[in-house]
This record gives structure tokens, C-alpha cells and sequence, in this order.
């Protein structure tokens, strides 16, 4: 259960990138792109919830193995090679206001891409 003053970080991690398939689970180092974004966001102790967007079953599985939640899908329709950061981060904060009984008042958006930060 959030309180009012959370802090949570975002992962985007939609499945249908066409330049490289499933870049977000490019393995490096043994572990997928996906997992170095959970993991930086674990390790800030003011972030109390990491929580991955993604449109993928798969790739919720693999977050939640590395210790996000995903309390949704994304719907297709945000998961586009135009969809926008504005998309999914409305699309997110909507859900929480209808779904929790409160909404993150801050979020921390964290791209799976650049894992080396």
C-alpha cells in the first residue's frame, strides 16, 4: 500500500521494438537490460515501489523475477514505435488513481536502455 508522499521509479519496457528484437532482454553481463534498471531502483532506499510498463506477459515475468511489480499491461495501443513517454507515464499514474488508494507523488522514470548509468 503507497502513503501520499511515495516515491516510485518507472521502467518502460514495451515488447515490440523493431530495430532490435526484445532489446529490453538483451543479455549483458548474463542478465537481461531489463533487470539493471530494477536493480539501480532497489538500491535507492527513498524509492519504495519499482514498477515495470511493459505490454509483454514475458516481460513481466522477467521483472517480477527481478523484483518489480507490474500491477498492469500496457495496452497495445501505448506500446507503439510512436507511442510517447507522455503515453504510457498517463496511462500509469491514471491506473494508480483508480486502482490504490493513493498515487505516487513522485515518479523516477528509468529507461532499460542505458543500464550504465
Amino acid at each position: 500500500m503507497l502513503r501520499t508522499n511515495e516515491i516510485v521509479a518507472i521502467i518502460p519496457a514495451r515488447s515490440g521494438s523493431k530495430s532490435i528484437k526484445d532489446k529490453n532482454l538483451v543479455k549483458l553481463g548474463g542478465h537481461p537490460l531489463l533487470a539493471y534498471s530494477i536493480a539501480v531502483a532497489k538500491l535507492v532506499p527513498a524509492i519504495q515501489m519499482v514498477v515495470v510498463s511493459t505490454d509483454s506477459v514475458e516481460y513481466a515475468e522477467i521483472a517480477t523475477r527481478y523484483g518489480a511489480v507490474v500491477p498492469f499491461l500496457r495496452p497495445k495501443e501505448l506500446a507503439t514505435d510512436t507511442s510517447t513517454d507522455y503515453d504510457f507515464m498517463v496511462h500509469a499514474i491514471e491506473w494508480f488513481e483508480k486502482n490504490m488508494d493513493n498515487s505516487p507523488e513522485v515518479w523516477i522514470h528509468l529507461r532499460p536502455t542505458t543500464p550504465l548509468r
